[in-house]
């Protein structure tokens, strides 16, 4: 066969491959979708079994992270719904909901018949209709082994004053825009004039005090080259508002803020203080490359002001404050990349000057020497009267996280919970602060934790072991012409003649072993897969 022939005809089967693999892939996707139905269900169950609002007062929630923690449009109290948290071995998710009191610093558990479904990760919002609702959107539902993901698309509402639940109805988005009528309970959707974000995920929005809609951040991937994806960590921030003279018609406008910004991360927070200025917290920045992930860790507070279009350093008065700015936590490199790989974020140098907001609203200009944070304390929850001069015990501040929950009420910035990575272990939080947004002097602790006690299971070789046995028992042609090379089998061997298209199913066990024993453990089967072909058509190539 000449040469164009022959590259003609492995053209083809690689096609055929690329298709059978495509195929499998998506019957696999559907078959984990229809398993994730089939628990969420089971779970629902249990759920329906709920006939009767029970309040319980309880000690503080368990750790986790990707919860919404929501202030009362009305009363003293902070409301925690939702999340996930990790052990080790298994993924738990909630649907549980917790009233916070914030004068007697006391926690109230409360089950609500019909809830919604265990989730993490969703959209939270309070507003005042109705003596008081909190609004429910999407969210992530994951498998115990956390392998596998279904994301909702539903929305609930909490009435407040009832204390009932009710589903109202779902839709799906890309980076189109929706607007929902409390009055009617209807959606629309907006088609704004101008260029707007580009499709992404993770991104934060508050609104100005003219009515607008600030859009920031979020995260998408790209293909750089052949079956390799690159994400990207977005920090460009945009302005949705009406149309001067244009009744119900919107516009994108990009917007360029001076000041101190952020640096480019993921997992932060936000919050709305009572003039409108939006605060952001904490986060992580990750350096990524194709097989590893390492994360540095943030608790810095920034202060975006709508009215002047700028950012300024949340910069405490305290002495403890002075001294660190930036304030990262350092990850080690992970075995696992995290459920969405995000872009790598420059750190600070060991000095900077930073522009800050004063109390009284004037632009200072200071220098700021990094450290590193104090250490946590032991678990303890502290007394908070409101009313009181100084809430809560100063204490160092929050340790570098992200994911964590953030909420404002009377003029405190309340932070709840998040997440930090050491190594290979991933440690959730408990912890409650709280920071006077009129002093600025320094956090308060309403509840410590110490993270060296909290217990993290090791993973287990069972799926290892059992790769082993399977490839004990299989045997095969290819088994005689297998030896040791630097501790691995040979490759099995290219027939002639054979077609990529049958070489790859006749040896894609020995493939997919290789795949999984590269990626390491916790590497998403997806990952593996395309791991195993890819390593499986290089060697193909090369022989034949």
């Amino acid at each position: 066969m000449g040469r164009k022939g022959r590259k003609e005809k492995k053209g083809r089967g690689a096609e055929k491959t690329a298709a059978k693999m495509e195929k499998k892939v998506s019957r696999r996707s559907r078959k984990e979708e229809e398993d994730l139905e089939a628990l969420i269900a089971q779970f629902q169950t249990l759920d329906a079994r709920k006939t009767q609002i029970v309040e319980t007062p309880c000690s503080p929630p368990s750790p986790r992270l990707n919860a919404s923690l929501s202030a009362h449009p009305e009363k003293e109290e902070l409301i925690l719904f939702g999340g996930e948290y990790f052990n080790g071995q298994k993924t738990f998710l909630y649907n549980e909901l917790y009233i916070y009191n914030i004068r007697k610093d006391a926690w109230t558990k409360v089950e609500i018949p019909n809830p919604p479904p265990r989730r993490c990760a969703h959209q939270a919002v309070v507003v005042p209709q109705g003596g008081g609702q909190l609004w429910i959107f999407g969210g992530e539902f994951a498998s115990p082994d956390g392998e596998q993901f279904y994301h909702y698309k539903d929305l609930w509402v909490l009435h407040l004053a009832t204390k009932t639940w009710e589903q109202v109805r779902d839709y799906i988005y890309y980076n189109d825009v929706y607007a929902f009528n409390l009055d009617t309970f209807t959606w629309s959707r907006l088609s704004p004039s101008g260029t707007g974000p580009t499709p992404r995920s993770g991104c934060q929005m508050t609104v100005t005090p003219q009515g607008g809609v600030v859009i920031y951040g979020g995260y998408s991937k790209q293909r750089v080259r052949k079956d390799v994806d690159r994400g990207t960590q977005h920090s460009d921030m945009f302005l949705l508002r009406d149309e001067e003279g244009r009744e119900g018609r919107w516009a994108w406008t990009r917007v360029n803020p001076s000041g101190a910004k952020p640096t480019p991360r993921s997992g932060f927070s936000v919050a709305v203080a009572p003039n409108h200025q939006t605060l952001l917290f904490g986060g992580v920045c990750d350096e990524e490359e194709e097989e590893s992930l390492e994360g540095h860790f943030l608790n810095d507070l920034h202060v975006y002001d709508p009215g002047r279009n700028r950012w300024f350093a949340g910069q405490l008065k305290g002495p403890k404050a002075e001294q660190r700015r930036g304030r990262g936590r350092k990850a080690e490199p992970r075995a696992g990349d995290r459920q969405e790989a995000k872009g790598a974020g420059a750190q600070e140098p060991p000095e900077v000057v930073r522009e800050v907001l004063a109390e009284d609203g004037t632009v200072v200009t200071i220098k700021q020497v990094l450290a590193a944070p104090g250490p946590a304390g032991q678990p303890e929850s502290r007394g908070h009267d409101d009313g009181a001069e100084d809430a809560g015990v100063p204490a160092a501040e929050p340790s570098p996280r992200s994911n964590a929950m953030l909420a404002v009420k009377h003029g405190r910035l309340y932070l709840y919970g998040g997440m930090f990575e050491a190594g290979n272990r991933q440690v959730t939080l408990s912890d409650l602060y709280c920071l006077d947004l009129h002093k600025m002097d320094a956090w308060a602790v309403l509840v410590e934790m110490d993270p060296e006690s909290q217990e993290w299971l090791e993973e287990t070789d069972s799926e290892e072991d059992s790769d082993e046995v399977e490839g004990a028992e299989g045997g095969g042609e290819d088994e005689d012409e297998d030896s040791s090379e630097g501790g691995r089998e040979q490759p099995p061997s290219v027939a002639p003649g054979e077609l990529f298209a049958d070489y790859l199913p006749r040896t894609e066990q020995y493939w997919v072993k290789l795949a999984r024993d590269d990626a390491g453990p916790g590497a998403q089967e997806r990952r593996v897969l395309k791991g195993a072909q890819a390593m499986a058509k290089a060697f193909f190539d090369d022989v034949a």
